[in-house]
């Protein structure tokens, strides 16, 4: 199967949620969430994540994960990630609980796109100050893709993790998650990069990128993607867009979508006069409106 048909094979039965113009969206992705040691490269970032979560709950919007949300590839215990990270699964269970959660699975979290595994690991889990374990996300499936079906326009946006442009991290990512696991997960500690990933290997990321593009330039559809981790914003000629990811040096990237516009935003750590640090939200380039 071609990246091609693999990218459109990812919308051929994905679910169809309302879009109005009132609606309101938040869409994040490549969060990585780890067991807290060395490796969890979402550890560093994990308060700017959760002040944007605390941020886009309080205002009503709805949380689309668009795939990678959590390192499954380099960490075999699902439950030790969401132990560890209990508080964002919490807030999680929060937006699930006002039927404003949707969760798409990439190439580091595949595993999740069985009903099953997410039925055994994600049903319920021990809340902190909680004796006995309380629900999670019971019944939940994990999607490939989601289609925000513009009721008002008909501009619909097209939602997936974007690992099927990239032959290595879809059809091969058994092998992919073989090295990652026993090679590369040792050799990150060591400084050395991951060549399979398309974050990392900038002729790889380029690559993805553009067969992203082409699909939406072709398709003449809006596309957006993860994987990448490299933050982007679309155009009438290209529409491409990509959250970026929450494993960023100093910050985290997503998209919003409301009053019918997708934004880019950052969040990062800023200091005031004081010298007191505080968290802020700030958006990049510009707006597009569809």
């Amino acid at each position: 199967m071609s990246w091609y048909q693999r990218i459109s094979r990812a919308f051929s039965e994905a679910p169809e949620v309302p879009l109005y113009s009132t609606s309101r969206f938040v869409l994040i992705s490549d969060c990585h969430r780890g067991t807290g040691d060395h490796n969890d490269n979402f550890l560093k970032n994990q308060n700017l994540y959760f002040a944007a979560l605390n941020y886009y709950y309080e205002r009503g919007f709805s949380y689309i994960e668009l795939g990678d949300g959590d390192e499954l590839w380099e960490n075999r215990s699902f439950s030790r990630i969401i132990d560890i990270h209990s508080n964002v699964f919490w807030l999680l269970r929060e937006f699930k609980n006002k039927g404003r959660l949707y969760m798409l699975y990439g190439n580091h979290d595949q595993s999740k796109r069985h009903c099953g595994y997410c039925r055994k690991h994600c049903s319920t889990y021990h809340a902190s100050g909680q004796a006995d374990e309380v629900p999670l996300f019971p019944d939940m499936c994990y999607l490939q893709g989601v289609i925000l079906k513009d009721m008002e326009h008909g501009r619909d946006l097209y939602l997936t993790h974007g690992h099927q442009a990239d032959f290595l991290n879809s059809t091969g990512s058994p092998a992919a998650r073989f090295l990652v696991r026993y090679l590369w997960k040792p050799l990150e500690a060591l400084g050395v990069s991951d060549p399979t990933s398309a974050a990392r290997n900038y002729s790889r990321k380029k690559k993805v990128e553009k067969r992203l593009s082409d699909w939406a330039l072709r398709e003449q559809k809006v596309l957006i993607a993860g994987h990448t981790h490299r933050p982007m914003t679309g155009s009438d000629a290209s529409p491409y867009f990509n959250t970026g990811s929450c494993v960023h040096p100093r910050c985290i990237t997503c998209i919003e979508i409301q009053n019918r516009r997708l934004t880019l935003v950052k969040w990062t750590l800023r200091t005031r006069e004081d010298r007191t640090l505080y968290v802020a939200r700030e958006t990049l380039g510009e707006n597009w409106d569809f």
